[in-house]
């Protein structure tokens, strides 16, 4: 087991505050619950919350869920928490206007299999799985009026998305506040020992989970504020679900694969930092041969991809994966073998089937791509938002984007 104070080197590793003050406070508060575990053999009580506001986990994600991996193998207990109750209003963190609202349904189905995609990091055994809506959803207008009292409404407007959009004249609304104080009862609920959480947490951990513990007579709880966010498919901005620039942990290896791919190659050190865990001088080295030219971009890229598919299914699948990449962008045919079929008893337009069959997001987004010439039949580029597949006409190919292919055939 490691010493005290190499444990607080490895949990304190990627963690930054925006003042170094703030860090080393952080760093001496944790260094004592440390020792104090230790004297009573009890584990931290740890926690990082995902608000399942859709279906899937991102690589993003994976970056708290590695700290909190951390933890595990050092012997506390962690908690993967998913914010049922919270996820109904959406983190207004960062956000230029109000989320739209989910319902308790909406929330329950994108939840469903939030746990098995985090064990894609966590260890199953060593992880405790709970919801938010457990303590938050009992809660009567007295306990919000009560919690609420303990802070000032300047102390969220001064947030950097909700002064913006006071200066701009851009609507607050009132519910947008109440996040906060969610998020901070969350860990007065569970007298969390360590939040884990992103940039983007910084408030909702540091103020009101904080502030909240100690009007609610807890001793305040140790942030662990990540300082790296990992950059979507753009390479430009922070992965996000609704920006749709994310990598889904449960994606097919086959897509995974190619999204990887697909980013800019500027963005490959920091990959290689947050998601396979290299070291500051692991990372350094592969920067210096790629500037030297001694690695070629492309090549670096393939390696990842496999590595980062085989983190998430198996290196069989990986393996698979470059196989069809090889078809697709080496071969002359450009066409992978395995491609998905779909039997089509009657005509129906090629925007219909790309939607019931999940290659498209919206129609909206369909009719971009075809403007893009990114929707392709029988490779060849669908011009008309009104292009029809009749069963006179099979088999038709299908293909959006560089990645997805349906073989439709007859019933």
């Amino acid at each position: 087991m490691p010493t005290i104070d190499e444990q607080v080197d490895i949990l304190m590793s990627g963690a930054e505050y925006g003042d170094p003050q703030t860090k080393e406070t952080m760093r001496k508060e944790l260094h004592t619950r440390l020792v104090e575990a230790e004297k009573s053999g009890r584990g931290l009580r740890v926690y990082c919350g995902y608000d399942p506001r859709t279906a899937d986990l991102h690589l993003g994600h994976t970056i708290t869920m590695r700290k909190l991996r951390q933890f595990q193998e050092l012997g506390h207990d962690v908690t993967f928490l998913i914010g049922s109750f919270t996820s109904l209003i959406g983190d207004p963190s960062d956000k230029d206007k109000a989320r739209d609202q989910l319902t308790v349904e909406q929330v329950h189905e994108n939840a469903r299999t939030y746990a098995d995609q985090a064990f894609k990091i966590l260890d199953r055994n060593l992880t405790r799985v709970r919801f938010n809506d457990e303590w938050l959803a009992t809660l009567d207008f007295a306990d919000i009026i009560r919690l609420a009292s303990n802070f000032t409404v300047q102390q969220f407007l001064v947030r950097e998305n909700f002064k913006r959009r006071l200066d701009e004249g851009l609507p607050i609304y009132l519910h947008e506040l109440f996040y906060g104080l969610m998020q901070g009862y969350d860990a007065v609920a569970q007298e969390t020992d360590v939040q884990v959480g992103g940039q983007d947490q910084l408030f909702n951990i540091m103020v009101a989970g904080r502030k909240l513990q100690e009007g609610m007579g807890q001793r305040p709880q140790v942030a662990i504020i990540m300082g790296e966010s990992l950059p979507g498919t753009d390479g430009e901005v922070k992965m996000s679900k609704s920006l749709g620039n994310h990598i889904p942990i449960m994606a097919e290896p086959w897509d995974m694969f190619g999204k990887v791919m697909s980013l800019p190659d500027k963005v490959m050190p920091i990959y290689h930092k947050l998601i396979l865990g290299w070291s500051p001088a692991q990372v350094k080295e592969l920067e210096d041969n790629l500037a030297s030219g001694s690695l070629h971009p492309n090549e670096v890229k393939m390696r990842l991809s496999r590595d980062i598919v085989t983190i998430f299914h198996s290196a069989d699948d990986a393996q698979a994966a470059q196989k069809r990449w090889d078809e697709v962008f080496r071969s002359h045919g450009g066409l992978p073998e395995d491609m998905p079929e779909e039997k089509l008893e009657t005509a129906e337009k090629v925007l219909d089937i790309l939607r019931r069959l999940d290659m498209v997001a919206s129609g909206g987004e369909a009719k971009r791509l075809i403007q893009q010439n990114g929707i392709r039949m029988n490779e060849q580029p669908v011009t008309d938002p009104m292009a029809t597949v009749t069963p006179e006409m099979l088999p038709v190919v299908l293909q959006v984007g560089k990645r997805k292919f349906v073989r439709l055939v007859a019933k």
